[in-house]
């Protein structure tokens, strides 16, 4: 069977995007003038350019047109880490390291060679862990509100996987996941691959807009909701109590689902009830290890309802079994002799640091972030793209994210997403300083 004719003109654009003609930058055809010079449909020239796109080759920009995207920086899953000079900084992921924590590492396996529990955690263990380390994790979760039993918490090898393990159990191709306009990219990695329709709720200042989100309910079948309500990735927001209770009601008068990612969570000090705590029923929790520990302890949970026990836990057993043995007992030691408490303690006192010099080398500029967070969202003048501005600092050694990637609609935001937390401290200011210098001399 012959491809449509428009996978032809996308595959022809892409090869030349990719070959450098056009150039990075260049204002592509419109939409109309598309349609008319290949004689297709409007709606088919639209599809073109929206294919291009989701490829990462071209960005549109209402009232502007069509451009030829920059591909430096961070815009998606798989950004181009390679850049044109020697690295200054890493803006585009947070990977925060306390001091001490290679010794601490050193330590604790140590500790765990010579105890006499070592040769278990060679063998499989349970899909979802063994009891004892469920109970573990349970007991750390009183700390953020969560009181559950441990047979509801099943052990993963990341807060990525914990979520892919929840969507797995809980949707099927088709349904409707409702999510902010502004989120964690790597839901709509995970909403591909498992063919949900993303139904974008538009954000405010301080929250999604729950109106919106009560009308998608009421006239579409949505089948569940995914909420970042305590430190919100990338907007670092922190949903008051009310609008909690706000959203849980729009949930259960829909009878859907509630997947909250607490992977920033415990940068809030004294957060306000998580919404596990308020509709139990209804709610999948998802968190880890990576960004109060360490990026690279691939170590997450899910606690969820007890009706849905069983359906994760087959999902969890097709996709990986769940956390290896030795990465279990190094976190799960880590939570019991208090590490994480501490760990996460430290970095809220370093986020909070690393905000005060944000806010200080930034003043002046459109910025928003959580006070004690790891993440900055700058907002752009409105003739500054996104992609070249990334270009532009990259061409300074500086690596950044685009709104791009967190933009589950069309609306591409002009803005950059700002990750504080690889720098050292002294690094930091006089990297966003730089950072700013560049922006602020692009032309219009």
């Amino acid at each position: 069977m012959r491809p449509p004719s428009y996978k032809r003109i996308v595959d022809e654009f892409a090869a030349a995007i990719r070959s450098g003609t056009p150039a990075a930058g260049t204002r592509l055809p419109t939409h109309r003038t598309l349609a008319r010079e290949r004689r297709i449909a409007l709606a088919t020239a639209s599809r073109v350019y929206a294919e291009l796109a989701a490829m990462g080759l071209v960005v549109g920009e209402p009232g502007r047109g069509t451009f030829v995207r920059h591909q430096a920086g961070y815009d998606g899953p798989e950004p181009a880490r390679v850049l044109p000079v020697p690295r200054v900084a890493d803006l585009s992921f947070n990977q925060p390291l306390a001091d001490g924590q290679a010794d601490r590492l050193r330590q604790a396996l140590r500790t765990l060679s010579t105890s006499g529990d070592i040769e278990s955690l060679l063998r499989q263990h349970p899909p979802g862990g063994r009891h004892r380390d469920r109970a573990i994790v349970a007991t750390y979760l009183l700390d953020r509100g969560i009181d559950t039993a441990p047979a509801n918490v099943l052990l993963t090898g990341g807060t990525q996987q914990a979520l892919d393990i929840v969507l797995r159990a809980l949707t099927r191709p088709g349904d409707v996941l409702a999510v902010d306009a502004l989120s964690y990219p790597g839901i709509k990695l995970l909403a591909s691959a498992h063919g949900l329709d993303l139904a974008p709720i538009p954000v405010t200042a301080t929250g999604p807009d729950l109106l919106a989100l009560d009308r998608l309910c009421r006239t579409r079948p949505v089948r569940a909701i995914y909420s970042m309500p305590t430190v919100h990735n990338p907007l670092g927001w922190v949903l008051g109590r009310d609008r909690r209770a706000r959203l849980v009601a729009i949930a259960r008068a829909a009878d859907c689902m509630l997947i909250e990612d607490g992977t920033y969570a415990f940068l809030e000090d004294v957060p306000p009830p998580p919404l596990r705590a308020l509709a139990p029923e209804r709610t999948c929790y998802v968190a880890g290890l990576s960004k109060n520990v360490a990026t690279g302890l691939r170590f997450g949970f899910a606690v969820v309802p007890g009706r849905c026990v069983e359906a994760v836990t087959r999902s969890l057993r097709a996709a990986s079994w769940g956390a290896p043995g030795l990465i279990t007992a190094l976190a799960t030691s880590w939570i019991a002799d208090g590490t994480v408490a501490r760990l996460e303690k430290a970095r809220r006192r370093d986020a909070a640091a690393r905000q005060d010099i944000a806010r200080d080398a930034l003043a002046g500029m459109n910025v928003t972030g959580h006070p004690t967070s790891y993440i900055v969202w700058l907002g752009l003048e409105p003739h500054q793209r996104p992609d070249q501005v990334a270009a532009a600092l990259a061409q300074e050694g500086i690596l950044v994210s685009t709104g791009d990637a967190f933009a589950t609609g069309v609306c591409r935001p002009p803005a950059l997403r700002l990750a504080l937390g690889t720098p050292s401290l002294d690094e930091l200011g006089p990297v966003l300083r730089r950072l700013r210098r560049v922006i602020e001399v692009i032309p219009p």
